[in-house]
Protein backbone atom coordinates (compact mmCIF):
# COMPACT_ATOMS: atom_id res chain seq x y z
CA UNK A 1 0.00 0.00 0.00
CA UNK A 2 1.37 3.40 -1.00
CA UNK A 3 1.86 5.97 1.70
CA UNK A 4 1.73 9.69 1.05
CA UNK A 5 4.22 11.90 2.80
CA UNK A 6 4.11 15.63 3.10
CA UNK A 7 7.29 17.55 2.46
CA UNK A 8 8.26 19.59 5.51
CA UNK A 9 9.69 23.04 4.91
CA UNK A 10 12.50 23.91 7.29
CA UNK A 11 14.32 27.11 8.26
CA UNK A 12 17.60 27.82 9.99
CA UNK A 13 15.96 29.14 13.16
CA UNK A 14 17.42 32.44 14.35
CA UNK A 15 16.21 31.81 17.92
CA UNK A 16 17.24 28.18 18.38
CA UNK A 17 20.19 27.97 16.00
CA UNK A 18 19.07 24.76 14.32
CA UNK A 19 17.28 23.67 11.18
CA UNK A 20 13.67 23.14 12.25
CA UNK A 21 10.17 23.03 10.69
CA UNK A 22 9.06 26.41 9.35
CA UNK A 23 5.82 28.25 9.98
CA UNK A 24 3.07 27.49 7.45
CA UNK A 25 2.72 31.17 6.51
CA UNK A 26 3.83 34.59 7.76
CA UNK A 27 2.23 35.15 11.19
CA UNK A 28 1.18 38.72 10.29
CA UNK A 29 1.55 41.09 7.31
CA UNK A 30 4.51 43.37 6.70
CA UNK A 31 8.29 43.10 6.64
CA UNK A 32 8.61 41.83 10.23
CA UNK A 33 6.02 39.11 9.60
CA UNK A 34 7.96 38.04 6.52
CA UNK A 35 11.25 38.03 8.45
CA UNK A 36 9.70 35.86 11.18
CA UNK A 37 8.38 33.49 8.50
CA UNK A 38 11.80 33.27 6.80
CA UNK A 39 13.99 32.99 9.91
CA UNK A 40 11.98 31.52 12.81
CA UNK A 41 10.80 27.95 13.35
CA UNK A 42 7.31 26.91 14.32
CA UNK A 43 8.62 25.82 17.72
CA UNK A 44 10.41 29.11 18.43
CA UNK A 45 7.33 31.10 17.41
CA UNK A 46 5.31 29.01 19.85
CA UNK A 47 7.80 29.96 22.57
CA UNK A 48 7.28 33.61 21.59
CA UNK A 49 3.49 33.27 21.85
CA UNK A 50 3.86 32.00 25.42
CA UNK A 51 6.25 34.88 26.20
CA UNK A 52 3.90 37.40 24.59
CA UNK A 53 1.04 36.28 26.84
CA UNK A 54 3.27 36.79 29.88
CA UNK A 55 4.30 40.27 28.71
CA UNK A 56 0.71 41.32 27.90
CA UNK A 57 -0.52 40.17 31.30
CA UNK A 58 2.46 41.47 33.27
CA UNK A 59 2.26 44.96 31.80
CA UNK A 60 -1.51 44.99 31.37
CA UNK A 61 -1.12 45.86 27.69
CA UNK A 62 -4.15 47.00 25.75
CA UNK A 63 -3.55 45.54 22.30
CA UNK A 64 -5.93 48.09 20.75
CA UNK A 65 -3.40 50.78 21.75
CA UNK A 66 -0.76 51.35 19.03
CA UNK A 67 1.88 52.04 21.73
CA UNK A 68 1.23 48.63 23.27
CA UNK A 69 1.44 46.97 19.86
CA UNK A 70 4.74 48.72 19.14
CA UNK A 71 6.10 47.68 22.55
CA UNK A 72 5.11 44.04 21.96
CA UNK A 73 6.70 44.01 18.48
CA UNK A 74 9.93 45.38 19.97
CA UNK A 75 9.86 42.62 22.58
CA UNK A 76 9.21 40.02 19.86
CA UNK A 77 12.20 41.17 17.82
CA UNK A 78 14.43 41.03 20.89
CA UNK A 79 13.12 37.59 21.89
CA UNK A 80 13.43 36.00 18.45
CA UNK A 81 16.48 37.67 16.94
CA UNK A 82 18.82 39.00 19.64
CA UNK A 83 21.38 36.82 21.34
CA UNK A 84 22.61 36.80 24.89
CA UNK A 85 21.19 36.24 28.36
CA UNK A 86 18.95 39.31 28.28
CA UNK A 87 17.48 38.71 24.82
CA UNK A 88 13.74 39.13 24.90
CA UNK A 89 13.56 40.57 28.40
CA UNK A 90 11.05 43.42 28.62
CA UNK A 91 12.63 46.81 29.15
CA UNK A 92 11.35 49.76 31.13
CA UNK A 93 8.26 49.34 33.28
CA UNK A 94 4.99 50.84 32.19
CA UNK A 95 4.29 54.31 33.56
CA UNK A 96 1.19 54.23 35.69
CA UNK A 97 0.76 50.46 35.45
CA UNK A 98 -1.84 49.25 32.99
CA UNK A 99 -2.45 50.44 29.46
CA UNK A 100 0.84 50.48 27.61
CA UNK A 101 4.51 51.22 27.68
CA UNK A 102 5.92 54.38 29.20
CA UNK A 103 5.87 57.36 26.89
CA UNK A 104 9.19 58.44 25.52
Amino acid sequence: MARETKTITVVQCAKLGAELPALDRPPFPGPLGQRVYNEVSKYAYGLWQDQARLIINHYGLNMADPRSQEFLFEQMEAFLFEEGPEAGVAGAPIAGGKGGPARK
